[in-house]
């Protein structure tokens, strides 16, 4: 008895003709093993970018219902080319588009969330021994208005895909054989993870490790979506993604992630009384601006109190208007934006049991002269934002530390 497995193929993977050829030979095999065989296909790479550049030419701030209506055609080739590929091979295949398949969301657009599939049609194509080839990355809203998940949206519509059909995995097939400690590209001593938590996966995800999205692995721990993360390009193991029972040997620390994409945002001197803080993030939430760390301190000559937060880069330019608005509003003394910084985690499951772990990992940080801006702690990691200047060095640093490049026991 075969089983149901749905196969997540990014933009490097799709990225040329042959490439194409070649996931539709993995599809093949699994397909002959006796498998029921789910497709979920990214556009081919560069080619969600190249849709961007040209509607930011011919507007200067593009209307968002228009831009998903546009970048959804890239997924659209991918998939048809991936079809006609396999049924060149003497393969059934049949493709569809989010909307087709009826993958329901939120009206967001160009960040939706998913919040129904309708799996029928995918069910009866599969019993007919079709392998189908779904668009990832883009849905439908009630209304009928096309829309899209965000960056790295496809990974959260093969999860979605696999929770709704009960998959037995999740294969996220990328250009990386698997989650590694760290960044091997600036730390050559990362070492690959055989098995890690949803939880730690969750973290590392949400921190700036970019080979799953923050969704799709929140998915996978709702709904207990077994996730293997693997190369397309070898038949090697990669990375399973399971619940933290299933492991054995919970080590202090997992990984260690950075993100550039981070600018902090300051205000000096509001009004410390309740309903300040309460005022300025509710308008940023209003705006859809994702707040990710926050720093108040009160200030003693004054009683007035600083506020301090982060969000990405790509939404400083909303952060301004409505800190500027809240500003007037509540009478504050200055903002100050810096786009000149980056934040480094460290994500372990075994920070529940241990201490020190904070001590040691801000040494570290000090004794190679890299100051601490600001500070953010779970039960399952810290995060510190530095001079961005100091990314790479504060990465392989931490890695030392911690001594992430010894072998899972």
């Amino acid at each position: 008895m075969g089983r149901l497995v749905v196969a997540k193929f990014g933009g490097t993977s799709v990225g040329s003709l042959e490439r194409i050829r070649n996931v539709a030979k993995r599809l093949a095999k699994m397909r002959d093993s006796g498998d029921k065989v789910v497709a979920v296909v990214s556009a081919m790479a560069g080619e969600t970018d190249r849709l961007i550049e040209l509607a930011h030419q011919v507007a200067k701030k593009p209307n968002e219902r228009e831009l998903d209506v546009l970048l959804t055609t890239g997924e659209q080739v991918s998939i048809a080319l991936l079809s006609l590929c396999l049924n060149d091979m003497g393969y059934k295949a049949k493709s569809y588009t989010g909307f087709q398949v009826r993958i329901l969301t939120d009206s967001v657009h160009g960040k939706a969330k998913i919040l129904d599939i309708d799996k029928e049609r995918i069910l009866r194509d599969l019993e007919e021994g079709y392998i189908v080839v779904v668009a990832g990355f883009q849905g439908i809203d009630e209304h009928g208005n096309l829309t899209t998940l965000g960056r790295g949206g496809s990974d959260t519509t093969a999860v979605a895909l696999a929770a709704a059909l009960g998959a037995d995995i999740c294969e996220i097939y990328t250009d990386v054989p698997g989650v590694f400690t760290t960044d091997p590209n600036i730390c050559p001593k990362a070492r690959k993870i055989k098995k890690i938590s949803y939880e730690e996966m969750l973290e590392m995800a949400s921190l700036g490790a970019k080979v799953l999205h923050t969704r799709s692995v929140e998915f996978a721990m709702r709904y207990g979506v077994p996730l293997h993360v693997r190369s397309s390009f070898s038949d090697e193991e990669g990375t399973y993604v399971v619940s933290e029972e299933e492991i054995m040997e919970k080590p202090l620390v997992t990984g260690v992630t950075y993100d550039r994409n981070t600018a902090r945002v300051s205000i000096a001197g509001v009004p410390d009384r309740p309903g300040v803080a309460a005022k300025l993030f509710g308008y940023l939430a209003d705006e859809n601006v994702v707040v990710d760390m926050i720093v108040q301190t009160v200030r003693t000559d004054d009683g007035l109190a600083n506020i301090s937060f982060t969000v990405p880069k790509s939404e400083v330019e909303k952060a301004k208007d409505v800190v500027e608005k809240f500003r007037w509003e509540v009478g504050g003394e200055k903002v100050d934006f810096d786009d000149k910084v980056a934040k480094v985690s460290i994500v372990g499951s075994g920070m529940r049991t241990h201490s020190g772990i904070a001590a040691k990992m801000f040494s570290a940080l000090a004794n190679e002269g890299i100051n601490i801006i600001m500070i953010s702690t779970s039960e399952i990691k810290i995060s510190c934002i530095i001079e961005e200047k100091y990314t790479e060095l504060a990465v392989r640093v931490l890695h030392d530390a911690f001594e992430l490049e010894k072998e899972e026991s």
